[in-house]
C-alpha cells in the first residue's frame, strides 16, 4: 500500500491529511500557531512555528496510521498565497513573515494604484492592495530598510516549509500570480514590476508546475520530521485551489464557497476574468481558472472571538443554536483586517452593532457566524452581477463547514444548496497533488473520482433566506455609515 501526505499551513493552524492510494484517508493531525501583530495593522507570523507544526504533524499521522515512513510515496505543502519571507544569501530569515492579510502596505498601495494601476493590473489581472507581495516589499524598503538591504531570497511560505524538507529553492507558478511580480499572460517574472518595489529578478524563485518533483526528503529533515531520507517531495501549490480540488471543483461551472481564514466564493472557468474585485488565479486542471471573490476574514473571524472571549467551538455552536435568527438585533462585521470584495478597503474595522443588556454570548456567537455569511452574500452579490456561468449547487469547504449551524446559516443566507464533503481540507489537495505527480492518480479528474466523497446537502430554507435579505440591508448602511468614521481614525 502506498502513501501520500500532504500538509497544509492555513493563517492559524497546520493540517496534515495521510492518503491512501485507494483514495481513503488514514490519519489527520492539526497543529496551531499564532499570528503575531505587533501594531494594530500588523499580521506576521514566526517561520519556525511553521516548522515545529510541520515536525509534530508528520511524525503525528505517522504514530496514528501506525506506518513506516518509507511506506510514504511523496510528500506535497501547500499553504496561503502570498504570505512572503525574505531571507539573506544563506537562506536564514530576516524577520517575520508578512501574512497576505498584513495591511501595513496601504499608503504603498496607493501610490502604486495612482502611478502604475494601469500596467499592473494589465499583467496581473489585479490591483494594487495591501494583499500582494509587490507592495508589502515596498513598505518593507520604505520602513525597515535595513532588512531590504540584506534580502537575497524572496520565499513564500509553503516553498520555505518546502526548502526546509529538500533544500530546494523553488515555487510554482499559481503562487506566483498571487505575488504582483509575476506577468500572468507570459507566465514569468516581470522586471518591470520588481523594479517597482526596488529588488532584482534573481532575488526570485525559480517557478515550477505544481505537480513537478523538485526534491527529496533530506537527511537533516528526515531527523527532525520523522520522514524517511529520499522521500520524494512535490512542488505543490497554494491552500485555494488544493481545496477547490479537494472539494471536486474541476469542470468548468463548478463553485465553491470557502470558510477558512479567509472566505472566497470561486466559479471555475475556461479562462480569467480580469477584474478589480476579483482574484484570479489559475486551476491546476490545465486551462482552467477559478476567478472568485475575497472576504479577508472568515474562520479567521471565530477564530478571534473564541481566542478573546473564551469557549470551545462545540459549546459557542450550541449557545448560538438557541439563539433567535438575526441575535435579536445584534450584527456583527468581520472586518478585522480591512476587506476586499466587494470594498478593497484596508482601513473598514470590525463591528458588534446593536447591543442590548439581554444579548448573552448566545447571541454574540450567532452575530460572529451571521456576519461572516453575510460577508460572502456581500461577495456573492458583487460575482453575479459579471454572470460568470455556474451551477445551483456549490460546495462548501473549509473548517466551517464542519460547523451544521454554520452551514444552514451560510446556505440560508446565500439562498443556494451546498454540498459538503467528507473533507474538502486543502491538505486532503495536497496529498491528492502528490498523487497525480507521481501516477498513483491518472488526472486530477481521476483523483477526484477515487478520493471525494459527498457526506451530505445543506439545503437554504426559503422563508429565512428572507428574513436574511433584509438583514443583509441593515448589514450594507451600516458599513455605509461607519465606513467614513473607520477612515478618519
Amino acid at each position: 500500500m502506498k502513501y501520500l501526505l500532504g500538509i497544509d499551513f492555513g493563517g492559524g493552524a497546520s493540517k496534515a491529511t495521510l492518503l491512501r492510494e485507494d483514495g481513503r484517508i488514514a490519519a489527520e493531525h492539526t497543529v496551531e500557531y499564532p499570528t503575531l501583530h505587533p501594531t494594530s495593522a500588523a499580521c506576521e507570523q514566526a517561520p519556525e512555528d511553521w516548522i515545529a507544526a510541520l515536525c509534530e504533524n508528520t511524525k503525528t499521522v505517522l504514530k496514528k496510521a501506525g506506518i513506516s515512513p518509507c511506506e510514504i510515496a511523496a510528500v506535497a505543502v501547500d499553504s496561503a498565497t502570498h504570505t512572503s519571507l525574505v531571507c539573506d544569501e544563506a537562506f536564514r530569515p530576516l524577520r517575520p513573515a508578512m501574512h497576505w492579510t498584513d495591511s501595513r502596505s496601504r499608503s504603498e498601495a496607493e501610490a502604486l494604484r495612482e502611478q502604475y494601476g494601469e500596467e499592473i493590473f494589465e499583467k496581473t489581472f489585479h490591483k494594487p492592495d495591501t494583499i500582494w507581495t509587490l507592495p508589502q516589499l515596498l513598505w518593507l524598503k520604505n520602513h525597515e530598510p535595513e532588512c531590504f538591504a540584506q534580502i537575497a531570497h524572496i520565499f513564500f511560505e509553503k516553498d520555505y516549509i518546502r526548502y526546509f524538507l529538500t533544500d530546494t529553492y523553488c515555487t510554482d507558478y499559481i503562487e506566483a500570480e498571487g505575488s504582483m511580480l509575476f506577468d500572468c499572460r507570459r507566465m514569468v517574472w516581470d522586471e518591470a514590476l520588481c523594479a517597482l518595489c526596488g529588488i532584482r529578478m534573481d532575488m526570485l524563485p525559480p517557478v515550477k508546475a505544481p505537480t513537478e518533483q523538485v526534491g527529496t526528503v533530506t537527511a537533516a529533515a528526515a531527523a527532525a520530521t520523522g520522514l524517511a531520507v529520499g522521500t520524494p517531495v512535490i512542488c505543490g501549490t497554494t491552500d485555494t485551489v488544493l481545496e477547490v480540488l479537494a472539494s471536486g471543483a474541476v469542470e468548468e461551472g463548478d463553485m465553491t464557497v470557502k470558510l477558512t481564514t479567509a472566505g472566497r466564493i470561486c466559479v471555475i472557468t475556461d479562462r480569467p476574468h480580469p477584474d478589480r474585485q476579483l482574484v484570479n488565479y489559475s486551476h491546476v486542471v490545465a486551462g482552467l481558472w477559478y476567478p472568485g471573490t475575497a472576504t479577508k476574514a472568515a474562520a479567521a473571524a471565530f477564530r478571534f472571538y473564541r481566542d478573546t472571549f473564551g469557549g470551545d467551538y462545540r459549546r459557542l455552536d450550541e449557545e448560538a443554536e438557541a439563539t433567535p435568527l438575526g441575535a435579536e438585533g445584534l450584527l456583527f462585521h468581520p472586518y478585522l483586517n480591512g476587506e476586499l470584495t466587494p470594498y478593497a478597503d484596508p482601513l473598514l474595522c470590525g463591528s458588534f452593532t446593536g447591543i442590548r443588556a439581554t444579548h448573552t454570548r448566545g447571541h454574540f456567537t450567532r452575530a460572529v457566524l451571521e456576519g461572516v455569511a453575510l460577508s460572502l452574500l456581500d461577495s456573492k452579490r458583487y460575482l453575479d452581477s459579471l454572470c460568470i456561468p455556474h451551477g445551483t449547487h456549490a460546495t462548501l469547504i473549509g473548517g466551517g463547514a464542519k460547523s451544521p449551524l454554520w452551514a444552514q446559516i451560510t446556505a440560508d443566507v446565500l439562498g443556494i444548496a451546498l454540498d459538503i464533503t467528507e473533507s474538502s481540507d486543502s491538505s486532503l489537495g495536497s496529498a491528492m497533488l502528490a498523487g497525480i505527480a507521481i501516477g498513483v492518480f491518472e488526472s486530477p479528474v481521476d483523483a477526484v473520482k477515487k478520493c471525494i466523497r459527498k457526506k451530505c446537502t445543506v439545503l437554504p430554507d426559503a422563508s429565512r433566506t428572507a428574513q436574511y435579505a433584509v438583514l443583509f440591508e441593515k448589514y450594507k448602511k451600516i458599513h455605509d455609515a461607519l465606513a467614513p468614521i473607520y477612515h478618519e481614525i
